[in-house]
């Protein structure tokens, strides 16, 4: 059972699911900016276009760090899409502080991007991959501390099955002021984990093309490509579970689970076409000023149960 919600819902539906939220990106991105958009299945194309192109390797690189970075940041997603899906629809089966194994798998793709950059060799590579490792110092502090608020709701539980039961007797976790207050400052910590702007100076293409993956081709290139489709997927889904009481089964509740999704990511994706880049001190002062001080207010509220 296990292996089959790993194959069936932790990589085919992910990645279905993961294609669709790139697709709604785009299309509210173009939306935005007056444009029809692309074709409901053009994520899928450029995919397959990116798998059937060669894999080039830069002559100073490190040959297994290089190949090996792209599969671990997809395994990661891979097993924390896993670990939802068996969360939301058989709470029974959690186990405890799977909530802290997921958050540490969450970071895994980072570190992966990071891990390639540096192995690449490439100066633009580099420069990209050190941002990207100043971005996780910023963003992972409030990101806890937003993901403690659910936590405390479920009477400071750290498995997700009884964060997920907690919610569906006492009513979604962002229903409460501190819940809410939480999910704003998780939505603002998944923009930045996914990359995206205003915090997207790792890649910043007009700075340092491309930045950790400037190498990066091919197969290898479609993995990367893949894995942050799938976290723009997983990631909203992870505070659909948190924040918003999860998907139930049945034809009703799966309908409004979709709408969570689309709403959440159209929320990221409204705040990516109308914000400018900011620089990489300038988000490490945001997520550790402000950001940082909405998510202890929100823990401080739920401790006082608000």
């Amino acid at each position: 059972m296990n292996l089959f919600y790993l194959v069936v819902y932790g990589f085919f539906l992910t990645a279905a699911l993961g294609l669709f939220a790139s697709w709604v990106d785009r299309k509210v991105t173009a939306r935005v900016q007056y444009r029809v958009g692309p074709p409901l299945l053009q994520p899928l194309i450029d995919l397959v276009k990116l798998l059937g192109k060669e894999n080039l390797v830069p002559a100073g690189a490190s040959r297994a760090i290089f190949f090996a970075a792209p599969v671990a940041g997809l395994a990661s997603v891979i097993l924390v899409s896993t670990f939802l899906w068996l969360n939301n629809f058989d709470p029974s089966r959690t186990f405890g502080g799977d909530l802290i194994v997921v958050l540490y798998l969450l970071a895994i793709p980072s570190i992966s991007i990071m891990m390639g950059g540096f192995a690449s060799g490439n100066p633009y590579a580099s420069l990209g991959a050190s941002r990207e490792m100043k971005a996780i110092l910023s963003y992972e502090l409030p990101f806890i501390l937003a993901v403690l608020v659910p936590v405390i709701k479920a009477s400071h539980s750290l498995r997700l099955g009884e964060i997920v039961q907690a919610q569906m007797q006492r009513g979604a976790v962002a229903a409460s002021p501190s819940g809410l207050l939480a999910l704003a400052v998780a939505i603002l910590c998944v923009q930045a984990k996914l990359g995206l702007v205003p915090f997207d100076m790792a890649e910043a293409e007009s700075e340092i093309v491309s930045g950790p993956l400037v190498e990066y081709s091919g197969p290898a290139l479609a993995l990367y490509r893949l894995t942050k489709n799938m976290l723009l997927f997983v990631l909203p889904f992870f505070l659909i579970i948190l924040f918003l009481g999860g998907v139930q089964r049945g034809s009703g509740p799966v309908f409004f689970g979709v709408l969570k999704l689309i709403g959440l990511v159209a929320v990221l994706t409204v705040i990516r076409n109308t914000n400018p880049r900011v620089r990489i001190d300038q988000a490490v002062r945001f997520f550790w000023g402000p950001v940082t001080a909405g998510a202890i207010l929100a823990v401080a509220l739920a401790l006082f149960g608000k």
